[in-house]
């Protein structure tokens, strides 16, 4: 499904990524593991179109993502792509049923389709009763998860998550981990996972460890 060759990034004189080649199948769960600086967020970014290589092609779904430019770009992202982050990136001022609709109103759902998925998301995750609550009324878990419904709105083909459980304690985490696991053998979901936490990482089907701006 996913695609990477010869991937290369400098920033001035720091060359980050220094010619990666990367795959991902479809319904798969992979780890990207390393030390901080080996190169695994920048290329989490370029494979989910928040940045471009200088070197290197990113084919998705057997588009080359980044021949895409402007709103088509944009549009490309919305539809195929879900983002998960370290900081879940929660509207305070929306409740959680809004916060997880607002990628589908992005998409021009319309009100009632994008509520309809996303109460249907949040019953799946078991937050049904959190729906009218706003980020600061919720756990850390529970925003976390929040966080995924909303990745998941809009069916995207690929879910990237940048250290997902970093803000986590051991127990949250390991459950958000297992939600993933859940949501691949119920749904096929996509998963690229960047996280330092190595016992986690191994729930995956395959584990890539990066090292100086390679995959070793």
């Amino acid at each position: 499904m996913l695609k990477a060759t010869g991937i290369k990034k400098a920033y001035g004189n720091l060359h980050i990524l220094k010619g990666v080649d990367f795959e991902v199948a479809q319904g798969e769960i992979v780890s990207i593991v390393g030390a901080s600086g080996a190169g695994k967020s920048t290329l989490l970014h370029i494979l989910g179109t928040l940045d471009r290589p200088d070197e290197g092609t990113v084919e998705l779904k057997g588009t080359h993502v980044h021949q895409l430019v402007g709103e088509n770009l944009s549009i490309f992202r919305n539809q195929n792509i879900g983002f998960i982050f370290q900081f879940h990136h929660l509207l305070p001022e929306f409740t959680a049923l809004e916060n997880i609709c607002i990628p589908a109103f992005i998409g021009k759902k319309s009100k009632k389709e994008a509520e309809k998925r996303a109460i249907a998301l949040l019953d799946l995750l078991g937050l049904s009763h959190r729906a009218s609550h706003k980020p600061n009324e919720l756990s850390g878990g529970e925003q976390q998860r929040i966080a995924v419904a909303r990745a998941l709105i809009n069916e995207p083909a690929i879910i990237l998550a940048d250290e997902p459980s970093g803000n986590l304690d051991s127990a949250n985490a390991k459950a958000l981990h297992q939600l993933f696991v859940d949501l691949r053998n119920n749904f096929k979901q996509t998963f690229v996972v960047v996280t330092h936490n190595e016992d986690l990482a191994t729930m995956s089907d395959r584990v890539v460890t990066m090292k100086d701006g390679y995959i070793i």
